[in-house]
């Protein structure tokens, strides 16, 4: 075990943060393991390096896996995805993305937006698994759509003024959205641009109705430890690299939590770090330099 501390000011109070070289060292700590994907097991195009084994020697020492994603699809594709980049089935015992949450949860009728709902206008990249596999919605042009589905962002290609220009119609005629990825930022293959959950603050500020359904809110968590099959919460620790979400969903569903420096804060100075703590209230158990 490698440790080093790292001591950070985060809501005005200083304090001693342990550091691990990996989560090898957290094995023994915990009975299961609640962990982020993107920007903490890949970057989208390729698993990180030792990410898959690390994964395997959690399971080979007796406990759970479960990769959270705040993934817009459902499992499915999601876990095709994993498998193409060497993170396979032997590697986790469940997988669930805020996209299959949303569906059950759409399904059975617990979304008072999505009830009575036929048509929706559908934000998602392309690629394989629609949100819309799994729900009884069509796809509609925006004059026509009951509901707006945030499942995922074109930034890389298309402007927030784009997308607001879209919706701002849709925001006056009172057209409730669901956002399925919450993620504020996103990694691409030309570096950082903005997620869904921008696109779903547009909407908002635009005065549309918004309801969120993933990371950090705790419907996602719920179904995560139902899958556990435990009620209790003091021997599961989330794993990630975003304070937003991975951090502060953990917190708040009573798990420990776990900060890795990868993904979108791989680059960051420890005073950026230390800004996001104050500004969502809440700070990791300590810091993985990787998985």
């Amino acid at each position: 075990m490698n440790v080093t501390a790292s001591s950070y000011r985060a809501m005005g109070v200083f304090f001693h943060m342990n550091r691990h070289s990996n989560i090898d060292s957290l094995i023994p700590c915990y009975d299961a393991f609640l962990i982020d994907q993107f920007g903490t097991l890949h970057d989208g195009l390729m698993a990180y390096p030792g990410a898959a084994a690390a994964l395997k020697r959690i399971r080979a020492a007796g406990r759970k896996v479960v990769l959270l994603s705040n993934s817009g699809r459902p499992l499915k594709p999601n876990a095709n995805r994993l498998a193409s980049l060497g993170i396979g089935p032997e590697t986790y015992d469940f997988l669930l993305t805020s996209g299959e949450v949303a569906a059950r949860m759409i399904n059975s009728d617990l979304v008072p937006a999505a009830r009575g709902v036929s048509r929706c206008l559908l934000l998602e990249r392309p690629g394989e698994g629609s949100i819309l596999d799994r729900l009884n919605f069509q796809s509609a042009a925006p004059e026509a759509a009951q509901l707006v589905l945030i499942a995922g962002s074109e930034g890389d290609r298309l402007s927030l003024d784009w997308y607001a220009e879209l919706l701002a119609p849709l925001a006056r005629r009172g057209v409730p959205a669901l956002c399925l990825n919450p993620d504020r930022t996103m990694l691409t293959a030309h570096g950082p641009s903005f997620g869904s959950g921008q696109i779903a603050e547009t909407y908002a500020a635009l005065g549309g109705e918004v309801a969120w359904i993933g990371k950090p809110y705790l419907e996602l968590y719920g179904m995560a430890l139902d899958m556990l099959g435990k009620t209790w919460t003091e021997r599961v620790a989330g794993v990630g690299d975003s304070v937003e979400h991975d951090i502060a969903g953990a917190r708040a569903a009573g798990c420990d939590a776990w900060l890795v420096r990868a993904g979108i804060i791989a680059d960051w100075e420890d005073s950026a770090i230390e800004a996001e703590f104050d500004r969502w209230k809440v700070v990791p158990d300590g810091l993985l330099d990787a998985v």
